[in-house]
């Protein structure tokens, strides 16, 4: 008998997974269709059994199997076929199901050691809050209630842009080969960074940013 899994448990919440590129590779790939759709099919002879699976996926993963490929400060270990293999592990189109993908780089002493005082977490919690009542308001008459869940529909019409945005993604797109899907995906978190300063439109900043949020599509994953 079919049980929910790891994604069904998840469902309204996170699933987080580490050291991403250790799961097995058809693990990976199966994650493909609950990112999509929101629920998950299990088929077997007697039955098919779909599960709600509408989740936020984080996961964290290194550059190499010893970790320093890429660091100024420690020499990597790992032989370029090495490291290939190594990223070929997660698939070009698992990569375009997530929205962001940020490289972090080690903090430096000094980084750490200072004592400057940063934003602090209720400020930004009200800003996320501010941006989340306007998606709701936008989009509840289609039964949604986020900017991740725009269809190709809704994302025609609240995700228009103006000459010097479209300019902007055109270069992009074309300079990096980027999927149509992740054309999709970088309009929506435009529209987000919009909707965090309380925008109406998209501005070139905006596309700018949710363009520099997809780090491996331009960096070493396509050497």
């Amino acid at each position: 008998m079919p049980r929910p899994g790891e994604v069904s448990l998840a469902h309204n919440g996170v699933l987080f997974l580490d050291e991403l590129p250790e799961f097995h590779r058809h693990v990976l790939d199966v994650l493909r269709q609950p990112i999509e759709d929101g629920e998950v099919t299990i088929s077997r002879a007697a039955m098919s059994l779909t599960f709600p699976a509408r989740f936020m996926l984080a996961a964290a993963m290194n550059p190499c199997q010893c970790g320093y490929y890429g660091d100024t400060l420690h020499d990597c270990t790992c032989t370029p076929p090495l490291i290939q293999r190594y990223l070929a592990r997660v698939s070009g189109p698992l990569l375009d199901r997530i929205d962001l993908h940020i490289q972090v780089p080690a903090v430096k002493y000094k980084e750490l050691a200072q004592d400057e005082k940063s934003e602090e977490s209720a400020i930004i919690r009200e800003r996320i809050l501010s941006a989340r009542l306007t998606q709701c308001k936008r989009l509840e008459s289609f039964g949604i209630y986020c900017n991740a869940q725009m269809t190709p529909r809704t994302l025609r019409r609240f995700c228009k842009l103006d000459s010097e945005s479209e300019r902007q993604m055109e270069n992009a797109i074309t300079r990096l080969g980027l999927s149509a899907r992740a054309y999709d995906r970088i309009l929506r978190v435009s529209r987000t960074m919009a909707d965090l300063e309380q925008g109406d439109k998209i501005l070139a900043r905006h596309v700018a940013e949710a363009i520099q949020y997809r780090t491996l599509d331009r960096t070493y994953w396509q050497q």
